[in-house]
């Protein structure tokens, strides 16, 4: 049986290699995922190691022992002080004690254009004059000591074409400012820290650059000869309290390591959720291809049961095959992830000027390796199952059959109630994730849900493909006869058909979900700032913070009535951070209608806050009840002054006065500034004045109408959304290759068939264009089913973020006209090979193939 086994899979070596290219795709983008995730965190991991290890001790703002859940406790410090620095610096065991500084920093090219910050984030840091704690070393020049001296990192430097000597212009907090480049630096072994740009300055330079007074954000220290460094921790942690962390060098630079490397977690996860699609996309493929190759050999299959083999022996010989099959795609898979995952890296070191990743390509582990083999076996096996099922209850008889014939599908009730209870079970399950209180598994139910309506519309979808067909080929029928033949050809295995589309289908669903919410978010975005939002101006900075003298500049202009700035901020209730805003209250209603339901907004005074709706249900909160608020230091009693409804723009469940906010922290750094025009001034005109008046000295900000900013928002979400797009670009291709391996698996089906059509005078013209047709036919067929289930997707979505703003529905009526003359396209190209095939057959041959 083993070797029946064998014939039959060299039998169909072409057919079954098509089948494997699916399970190819989908491991090799699973292992170069996990290759370049390997790589990026072996970086990181040993990047830190050596920037920290001249580090004994390193004392940080934040808590012993991590976050104090407490709900009494206060916030974090957000500075170490002078005073906690000079105690340091005297407990027994110290050696050498320093300070350091950092914040955002982005520097300017030569055209005084901003440089980097769309990505990795842009560096500031102070340089340590102790050599051992600097993660900095020097490529070229020397280290910045006087106020205009600055050291920029090796990347950067090449890229914009900077040299020691240069002058360079920075942003730091405030406006910009110039400097001269004294020297070039890396960050340890590499060019930057994994494309982050670095700036540098003396210590007092930077402090004076970050507005930090004579605080530090973070104290390193070496341990003298004669003290272990647990010890000295445990002094200095005692001297100081717990609200500072206190931890030894190779921790801190795992903790930085490892900050980063959850940032890749979640880029990986990303990419292998677009992974898992288009191994679900071939999925279908591959218990298509198994479902063909099984009818066809229903002769075959039914002799080796007349001669004594088994039931269990047919099934197992089909999944070995399909092992086989599975086991080869996915070291093909493997291998190809190797390629990918340099390809990856090489793209990560171009974005980032060539010296992004330097390190060692981490290549295959053995967990991928087992990872990569066991995803393309166990998809291949779960997929051919069903057919191996199939081909096991082949009866004896059928061997008394004089050729090989393959009938039509039925659609059985059992699959109707199965395919019913399936999707209905998954719509609840979407339903659930969508609209439920379990935040925490929103995501998985919504996974489940809609791989679960997938399976339920791809069992249903039989029912469909006649009328859809026909519908669809109707114009091709009237035109020739080749569009006929494809018409019936098409609604002969409406099932066959049905799983073929579905591929399909499948793809271009997520696609027009994303559509769909890309669409209303950009609707959304102008309706509620239209409704909600009063100030005809916005001043906003998409890369970092707005200093507050941006607002007194503003203020300034003729035709400015008021200017008001948001400032957004951290405290601590209940043991968790939430997020706060801060507004100056007399100003609210120029601003802004968040629909105040009980107290007042002049009522908004040092000592009060304000509450959205929700927050305050779920709080059990009244106007005149008091909220315990840990912020930095310092806890509060705030009452409750008023509870508003509205807060799709802010974002922000609680809010306190501006004059507080200057009371309990130290940065003050605004978030974004709305600026209401006098009568009869022109909102874009005073726009475009202030955005001439502001960027010589704030390149990084933009001044927009009200109709600019909403466009400028909704298009960084739609190049988000974009992405997302492309990457299901590998499912589509995918489906594609097996809409081609059905066409071809048909042809060979059809052989005596196509021969009589040649023989009574169908030209190899006609023969071709008759498989392109139904290639069309199915790939529109796919399309359409997945655009109306994409559509309601995205409509379900937009209904589940109703309360986040998304208040409009739109459906993106050009991208589903594009996605169906693509899908029309993509058909053609998918029958290429097929359409061949069948045009070059012998006729004398094809006819007598069957006998």
């Amino acid at each position: 049986m083993f070797r029946a086994t064998i014939k039959g899979l060299l039998a169909y070596k072409l057919r079954l290699a098509l089948t494997a290219i699916a399970v190819v795709l989908g491991v090799s983008f699973v292992v170069g995922t996990y290759v370049l995730s390997d790589t990026i965190t072996g970086f990181f991991d040993k990047t830190f190691a050596e920037a920290n290890k001249g580090t004994d001790i390193v004392v940080s703002t934040g808590s012993a022992g991590g976050a104090i859940q407490d709900a009494s406790d206060t916030l974090d410090t957000e500075n170490i002080s002078a005073a906690v620095f000079d105690t340091v610096k005297h407990v027994a065991g110290v050696e050498v004690a320093e300070g350091n500084v950092q914040g955002p920093a982005q520097m300017l090219d030569k055209k005084g254009k901003p440089y980097g910050g769309l990505g990795p984030p842009t560096l500031g840091l102070s340089w340590a004059t102790y050599a051992p704690f600097s993660p900095l070393r020097l490529r070229s020049g020397r280290a910045p000591k006087g106020p205009d001296d600055v050291v920029i990192d090796a990347v950067s430097a090449r890229k914009m074409g900077y040299a020691v000597g240069d002058e360079i212009k920075v942003i730091p907090n405030g406006p910009v400012r110039t400097f001269s480049i004294v020297g070039i630096v890396g960050f340890g072994k590499a060019d930057n820290l994994g494309g982050a740009t670095i700036v540098s300055w003396s210590l007092p330079v930077a402090q004076e650059v970050f507005k930090k007074g004579t605080a530090y954000d973070g104290i390193d220290v070496k341990v003298a000869p004669g003290h272990t460094v647990n010890d000295v921790i445990a002094s200095i942690q005692d001297a100081i309290g717990p609200h500072y962390k206190v931890q030894s060098g190779a921790a801190s630079a795992k903790e930085g390591a490892d900050a980063i490397n959850q940032g890749v977690k979640i880029f990986t996860t990303g990419i292998l959720f677009f992974a898992g699609i288009a191994l679900f996309v071939g999925a279908f493929i591959i218990a298509n291809t198994f479902s063909i190759i099984v009818a066809q050999r229903s002769r075959e299959l039914a002799l080796l049961r007349s001669i004594g083999a088994s039931r269990t022996q047919i099934l197992l010989s089909v999944l070995i095959e399909a092992a086989v099959v599975g086991v080869v795609a996915s070291a093909v898979g493997i291998v190809a992830g190797l390629g990918i995952g340099a390809g990856l890296r090489a793209l990560v070191n171009a974005l980032s000027g060539g010296g992004g990743l330097p390190g060692a390509y981490a290549g295959l582990k053995a967990r991928t390796i087992l990872l990569g083999f066991a995803v393309g076996t166990i998809t291949t096996l779960v997929s051919a199952l069903f057919p191996a099922l199939r081909a096991s209850r082949q009866p004896p008889i059928a061997a008394l059959r004089q050729e090989t014939h393959v009938a039509a599908s039925h659609f059985t009730v059992r699959r109707l109630a199965i395919g019913v209870v399936a999707s209905a079970v998954a719509v609840a399950l979407l339903g659930y994730g969508m609209y439920g209180n379990d935040v925490a598994l929103r995501f998985l139910w919504i996974v489940l849900g809609a791989f679960g309506v997938f399976l339920g519309i791809a069992m249903l979808s039989p029912l469909v493909v006649r009328p859809i067909a026909g519908l669809l080929g109707a114009p091709m029928a009237r035109a020739s006869m080749p569009g006929t033949l494809a018409r019936e050809n098409s609604r002969r295995n409406p099932q066959r058909t049905a799983s073929t589309a579905a591929a399909l289908m499948i793809g271009i669903a997520v696609v027009a979900a994303v559509a769909t919410l890309g669409s209303s978010i950009d609707k959304s975005l102008h309706v509620v700032l239209d409704r909600t939002v009063k100030a005809q101006v916005i001043v906003n900075n998409n890369q970092g913070p707005i200093d507050p003298a941006v607002e007194q500049r503003v203020m300034t202009d003729r035709d400015v009535a008021d200017a008001v700035p948001l400032r957004y901020n951290e405290f601590k209730y209940a043991g968790k951070k939430r997020t706060l805003l801060a507004m100056p209250p007399d100003k609210v209603a120029k601003v802004f209608d968040l629909e105040v339901q009980q107290g007042s907004f002049a009522d908004l005074a040092p000592g009060g806050v304000l509450l959205h709706k929700d927050i305050a249900k779920t709080l059990h909160k009244r106007v005149g009840d008091t909220l315990s608020m840990g912020f930095p230091g310092a806890l509060r009693n705030e009452v409750v002054r008023g509870i508003f409804g509205n807060n799709q723009v802010t974002n922000a469940s609680y809010m306190i006065s501006l004059a507080e906010y200057q009371q309990v922290y130290t940065e003050q750094e605004d978030a974004i500034v709305f600026v209401v025009t006098k009568p009869g001034a022109s909102p874009s005109v005073v726009a475009h004045r202030l955005d001439t008046e502001l960027k010589p000295d704030y390149p990084q900000i933009d001044v927009l109408d009200q109709k600019g900013f909403a466009d400028q928002q909704a298009g960084q979400i739609r190049g988000l959304l974009n992405v997302v797009s492309a990457m299901l670009l590998l499912s589509i291709i995918i489906a594609l290759l097996g809409i081609a391996n059905t066409l071809a698996l048909s042809v060979f089906e059809r052989t005596r068939e196509i021969g009589l059509l040649r023989a009574i005078g169908t030209s190899r013209r006609q023969t071709r264009r008759m498989i392109r047709y139904e290639s069309i036919i199915i790939a529109v067929l796919g399309a359409t089913l997945g655009i109306v289930i994409g559509l309601a997707f995205g409509s379900a979505a937009v209904g589940a973020l109703r309360d986040s703003g998304l208040t409009q529905l739109s459906f993106p009526v050009g991208t589903v006209i594009v996605v169906l003359l693509l899908s029309g396209f993509a058909g053609v190209g998918a029958a290429f090979f097929p359409a061949r095939r069948a045009a070059n057959l012998n006729v004398l041959d094809a006819i007598a193939a069957a006998e």
